[in-house]
This record gives structure tokens, C-alpha cells and sequence, in this order.
């Protein structure tokens, strides 16, 4: 198995791309509604419940909502943060579990992308400058950065439902 998408057939990959898209893929007036009411957390994990309130308060500017006992683990924290539209961004710990480093494995988190106001992006941006976090700029409205326990963040100026100018919702 190769590492690189050079060996990659990706004429073969667009066809099945298309394949999908034709097969399963809905004008929005032709699409059932959806069963979900919307995303009620993410959960992530965190190895410093304090450091990753302060940055995801105090760098990202997203407020700590609540901090209780994780219900399925003893000892273990449970903290929300509002990202807005009633989100919410969730964290446990597991003190004394060795979890290991984040890792991005099939099934796994690849990126969580939260929507910004993007007459707020740019001073996002500088938050992450001003606090050291290593950041990329792509397209002039998306920031990609990883936490404090390596997880990938993206902030994006674009509206929900849009992407890139594109709706996809």
C-alpha cells in the first residue's frame, strides 16, 4: 500500500465518486427531511481539563457552559463549550486510562470545522498568532490548527450550510 496519492487512479476514483453521486445524491427539493434535529455535542478528549478550558475560552473564545462527572466513568470530567446556533463542543478526561496521542485512524476525527462570523475570522486568526498556535490559512476564510492534545480544528468565515460559496446543505 503506497503513502502517496501519485499512485493513486483517480480517474478510477472521480467515476466512483459519480457513480455514488448519481446513485444516492438528491436535488434538495427531492430530499426526505432529516430524522436528527442537528449535532447535539462533539466529544472529544482532553488530557488537562484546565488547559483546554483555557483554550478553547480564552484563545477561541468559545464560553465553558457546564462541568460535571462523566456519568459512565468515575472520576472522569465532563465539560461543554457553546460554539454558537445551540452547539456544543464536549470534552471527558479519563485520569488514570493511558488513551494514548491523538491519532487520525479510520473512524476517527479528521477535522472538526466550527463556523465563525467572518467579520470575527481575522481576529481568531491573531488569537491563535498571539498565542503561539501553529496555524495554516486556506482560501482566505478557513484556519486550520490543532489543540492542545493535537486534535484538528478548522475555523471557517463561510456560513453554515456553505461551503467555499458552495451550499451543500
Amino acid at each position: 500500500m503506497s503513502d502517496t496519492a501519485s499512485d493513486l487512479d483517480l480517474s478510477a476514483i472521480e467515476q466512483e465518486r459519480t457513480r455514488i453521486r448519481e446513485t444516492y445524491l438528491k436535488p434538495s427539493g427531492e430530499r426526505p427531511p432529516s430524522t436528527a434535529r442537528g449535532l447535539h455535542h462533539t466529544a472529544l478528549i482532553s488530557s488537562d481539563v484546565e488547559r483546554t478550558v483555557r483554550f478553547y475560552q480564552a484563545v477561541l473564545g468559545f464560553p465553558l457552559t457546564e462541568l460535571i462527572e462523566n456519568r459512565d466513568y468515575p472520576g472522569s470530567s465532563h465539560f461543554f463549550f457553546d460554539i454558537g446556533n445551540g452547539n456544543l463542543v464536549a470534552f471527558f478526561d479519563f485520569p488514570g486510562l493511558d488513551v494514548g496521542p491523538y491519532a487520525e485512524v479510520l473512524g476517527g476525527l479528521h477535522h472538526m470545522a466550527i463556523s465563525v462570523d467572518p467579520e470575527r475570522w481575522q481576529e481568531l486568526v491573531q488569537r491563535l498568532t498571539d498565542a503561539g498556535v501553529e496555524h495554516e490559512v486556506h482560501s482566505g476564510v478557513s484556519v486550520y490548527f490543532r489543540d492542545p492534545d493535537g486534535a484538528r480544528i478548522e475555523l471557517i468565515a463561510d456560513p453554515l450550510g456553505e461551503m467555499y460559496g458552495h451550499h451543500v446543505l
